[in-house]
């Protein structure tokens, strides 16, 4: 049994480092130089999660990129976050008709400019949750709803970058050799 599991490990290791497998953020960190600059426009219509939807994003994009973020003057990447908004839409109902389960659609367009080029998406995301009794846990679970909304939104973004910046890696390198 030992050996069964050591050989089909071998083999997906084998598999794995044989076809050039690279994962996302290798990719995206070949696409940046040492810093980003990220801005955050809120829509205007949800004035009270604009701090802590710039907020959130800088965190989510530190923690993804572990590059430093900087100002505008000093940085060789720029990535514009353009949150749309949310919108809440109850999802199921208790026998009086109050909300217990509701769906947030969060709307976030990107767009990143690299040494490589530029990429842009538009992006929603939908995430669920409960309703609690209490007013101050259902106002939490609400701002947590919205960061899972943005989570979402900004790992589908980054998996899309990676993949356009492979793209554009393999159309360098079949540029580089057509010329010889």
């Amino acid at each position: 049994m030992y050996r069964i599991k050591f050989l089909i490990l071998s083999i997906m290791f084998i598999s794995l480092t044989a076809c050039g497998y690279k994962p996302s953020s290798t990719i995206i960190k070949k696409l940046f130089d040492d810093e980003i600059y990220v801005e955050v426009h809120v829509d205007k219509v949800e004035p009270e999660n604009a701090p802590f939807v710039q907020d959130e994003m800088n965190r989510l994009v530190y923690t993804r990129f572990k590059e430093r973020i900087t100002n505008d003057k000093n940085a060789k990447n720029r990535i514009y976050i353009n949150y749309e908004g949310s919108r809440f839409r109850g999802v199921s109902y208790d026998s009086r008709g109050f909300v217990t389960r509701y769906r947030v659609n969060i709307y976030v367009d990107f767009k990143m400019h690299t040494k490589k080029g530029t990429i842009t998406k538009r992006i929603s995301t939908i995430t669920e949750e409960d309703i609690q009794p209490s007013s101050t846990k259902s106002s939490k679970l609400r701002i947590e709803a919205i960061r899972k909304g943005l989570e979402k939104a900004l790992d589908e973004f980054l998996a899309y970058a990676s993949v356009k910046g492979a793209i554009i890696k393999k159309k360098g390198k079949k540029g580089k050799k057509s010329k010889k």
